[in-house]
């Protein structure tokens, strides 16, 4: 869909709801809604919108990796590793 056609005022949504939403359901579009001329909503693709919020929270996840690093506030591999062991050797012990 073209940005020029992904546009459409709140009075299209309400003549045409169950196409509008059949249409970006079944070609995992995404529709900005205008009200008096301004962009107000955004109708999308439920998978469409978690694929956004999942890519979201792993850019949020790279970022404060990103951050622990810079304040070099990390454990080196064989660190994790040796805490790791000791974790199963306490599970095992208490068992």
């Amino acid at each position: 869909m073209k940005p020029s056609e992904a546009i459409k005022p709140i009075s299209f949504l309400k003549t045409h709801a169950s196409e509008v939403i059949r249409d970006i359901s079944k070609n995992r579009k995404t529709m900005v809604i205008t009200q008096n001329g301004e962009a107000k909503v955004v109708v999308q693709d439920i998978k469409v919108y978690e694929e956004i919020q999942d890519s979201l929270a792993l850019l949020k996840i790279l970022a404060l990796s990103n951050k622990s690093f810079e304040e070099k506030e990390f454990k080196s591999l064989d660190d994790s590793f040796a805490d790791i062991k000791i974790k199963i050797k306490d599970i095992k012990t208490n068992k």
